[in-house]
Parts: structure tokens; sequence; C-alpha cells
């Protein structure tokens, strides 16, 4: 089998078989991942490089902001890497990027990158200081614009920082959800996740309404992104969430928004899919985020690791570091539902670090 099923039936996947794809990657920067000890999604000191440099790796298969490939102080390799690897052996249809709010553009032509005028956020330490609302219309006019040319959409982010920004806005929300984020460490920052976390949930005040409150702790892509689901829900578009927990909290504030908003959400077309190493992660829980959606949604994780792998960088994956990111999990699944096998993949990732 090429994924498990974490919800629903298996027959949205397989519904996917042989179908195109178009990659959609949100890309963003949140002044949060400047917290010392509290992400790894990239490299020391050029953090906010990460959305960049990983555009133009699943772009180019190149660097063209910094040199050699992009591993964190550990040594694991972005997430990037896996999505590029897959492209490559069978590949997506288009590739689009979603500008919404870097601190460096990405260096790549032809590949249509779509602006909004967004500006990254700032750290939820101190109040993410995002005009939600704005933010939000912004994705839904996207939605219900945007003319997919494929079969559907791989939904896919890089937001360093991202995973912790989105517990603060599952929390703002009302959300039980205590230790089920994952992190990019093996071992979650807790106590500085904590520290943030309370931080940034006491710049909440009592008269906010839910955008009020999603502007001080989330950031860019978690509101574009409930924008552009909600805008596109009525095209009947099929939308895949490629990643993970920080995936599953856009579904967390589209399912607020439409309760704020006294609505309701037709979720046929929606599916999130992820990696093994976040669903099987003994630190967070993804499908009991998803439970708390009150509308069903299919869900997924991709029937991969790096046990046949002779690379020591590729093995930390299979030990808890890094988990996901850039679509990797959606990516994977797009990949092995689409016969490449598990031995190409972990092959074109070792001919990428031997380079």
């Amino acid at each position: 089998m090429s994924y498990k099923t974490i919800l629903g039936t298996k027959d949205f996947i397989e519904f996917l078989r042989g179908k195109k794809a178009t990659l959609l990657l949100s890309l963003s920067t949140t002044q949060t991942c400047q917290i010392e000890g509290l992400t790894q999604a990239g490299i020391p000191g050029m953090i906010y490089l990460t959305p960049t440099l990983d555009a133009e790796f699943v772009c180019t298969g190149e660097l063209r902001s910094l040199e050699g490939v992009v591993k964190t102080s550990k040594g694991v390799p972005t997430p990037a890497l896996i999505t590029r690897a897959i492209h490559l052996l069978h590949p997506f249809s288009n590739i689009e990027l979603l500008d919404l709010g870097m601190q460096v553009k990405p260096k790549v032509n032809f590949f249509k990158c779509h602006e909004f005028d967004i500006q990254p956020s700032a750290s939820i330490a101190t109040g993410a200081n995002i005009d939600a609302m704005t933010l939000f219309q912004k994705g839904v006019e996207f939605g219900k614009n945007y003319e997919c040319r494929d079969d559907y959409i791989l939904l896919a982010e890089s937001v360093p920082s991202g995973t912790t920004t989105a517990y603060a806005t599952a929390k703002a929300l009302g959300y039980e959800c205590e230790d089920k984020f994952s992190s990019s460490y093996k071992n979650s920052p807790k106590s500085i996740r904590a520290t943030v976390l309370q931080q940034a949930l006491e710049n909440i005040k009592d008269k906010d309404d839910l955008f009020e409150k999603v502007g001080e702790v989330a950031d860019n892509m978690l509101i574009f992104n409930a924008g552009l689901i909600l805008g596109a829900a009525y095209k009947q578009t099929k939308i895949v969430l490629a990643g993970g927990t920080q995936m599953a909290c856009v579904l967390l504030l589209v399912n607020a928004i439409v309760k704020y908003m006294g609505g309701s959400l037709q979720s046929d077309n929606l599916a999130l899919c992820t990696t093994s190493w976040v669903h099987e992660d003994e630190n967070s829980d993804i499908k009991a985020l998803l439970e708390m959606l009150d509308f069903p949604i299919h869900a997924y994780s991709a029937d991969f690791n790096f046990a046949t792998s002779t690379h020591p960088a590729l093995k930390l994956y299979d030990e808890g570091e890094a988990k996901e990111g850039v679509g990797a999990g959606g990516a994977l699944v797009y990949g092995l539902i689409n016969g490449v096998s598990k031995e190409q993949i972990i092959g074109t990732l070792e001919t990428f670090l031997k380079g």
C-alpha cells in the first residue's frame, strides 16, 4: 500500500490515481522564526530565507539565493528535496508560487508567482499585527478566481516556525489542542514554545472578534489559505492540503470561520495528505486535530520511510527530525499512487545529497 488512511475512506485518493495535479506553494515569513530554539526549519541565522530557497529548489533544482543544500543545524536536509524528487520522477503538471509575505523573493523565471502585496508578519510573542480580515478576503478572492488547469490542487506551504503559530491560532480559537502540534525538532522545544504561546495569547483582548484574535497569533499562510479554501469551495475543485499539523490548523481555522459566519461547508472535495513521520509522531496528534472539525475530512499519510537508505542525513527523518514541509507528504502520496517506487525516490534524494 502506498498510503495509510487517517480519516475518511480511500475512495478520494484512489480517484486521484492517474490524475494531473497543480502544486501551489504558499510561502511566508513570520518573525516568530527568529526566536532562538523554536525552529530548525532552515539555516541558523538565515531561517527567514527558508521559503525563498524551498521555492527555488522545488522549481529549478537549484538554490539561487544561497549556495549548497539547505540543512538544519543537525544536518537534516529540507523536505523540499522530497517534493523536488517526486517532481522529477512524476512531474506535477504545473507549479505556481503564492507570495504571502517573504523577506526575499525567489529567483525563478517562467514559474507564475502570485503577488498579493502582503508583508512578512511580526512575531506572535509581541503580536503578529496582521490585518486578518483583509488577508482572508484576499484568499477568498484568489480561491474564487483561480482557474486550476489540472484535476486537482496540491496546496503546500513553507513557513518556518509555522507549527508554533498554528498551535497559538488553534488555542486562540478555543480548540483543546495541548501537545497536538508537531515540531521540526525530534523533541519539541516545549518550554520555549509554552513561553511564546503564553506571550502570544496575552496579546488577545476580551473584546477581540475572531479575525482580531488570529491577527495577533497566526501567520499569513494560515489566514490566506483558509480564505482560498472557502473561496474555491463553490467551484468543486479538489484540493489536497499537502502538509501536517499546520495544514490541519488551516482546516481548524476554516471550521471556526464558517461557524463564526453562520454558514456551512461542503467538504467533499477536500483532503489532507501528510508524511508517516507526522502521522506516527508520538509528540503530536494530527488525527485528533482533524477530528475536532465539524465537517468530515479525508486524510492520508504516505507509506514511506528511509529504512533502505544508507545516507545518514536522510535517516534523521526516520529518527523524528524535520518530519514534513514544502508539500512533502502530499508529494509522496502523489508519487506513490502514480507508480513511483520508494527505491526511485530514495535514489533520487541520495543523488541530490551527493551533488
